[in-house]
């Protein structure tokens, strides 16, 4: 298998969990939507400010897709690998 096959499985897998996630909860859609757009609004936060702090995020496919599936936490993740 080369690289992209399993680039694609493993999204398809992160996103069939996260879909998982949101139809087991009580408001599914508000649920999903607070999380995408809660996602999208700190990639944007730390696109404009981050490079005050040395953790400019850019704007790309996989970066806005990747908030607005799986929100903040995953913002938190990209900032802990861009310091790493």
């Amino acid at each position: 298998m080369n690289t992209e096959k399993i680039f694609i499985i493993a999204c398809a897998a992160t996103i069939v969990i996260m879909l998982i996630y949101y139809i087991k909860r009580k408001r599914r859609l508000l649920s999903a939507f607070f999380g995408a757009v809660s996602g999208l609004a700190v990639l944007l936060l730390m696109n404009r400010f981050g490079g005050q702090f040395g953790t400019e995020l850019p704007l790309n496919m996989f970066n806005i897709c990747g908030s607005a599936v799986l929100g903040i936490p995953f913002v938190a993740l990209m900032i802990i690998i861009k310091l790493l």
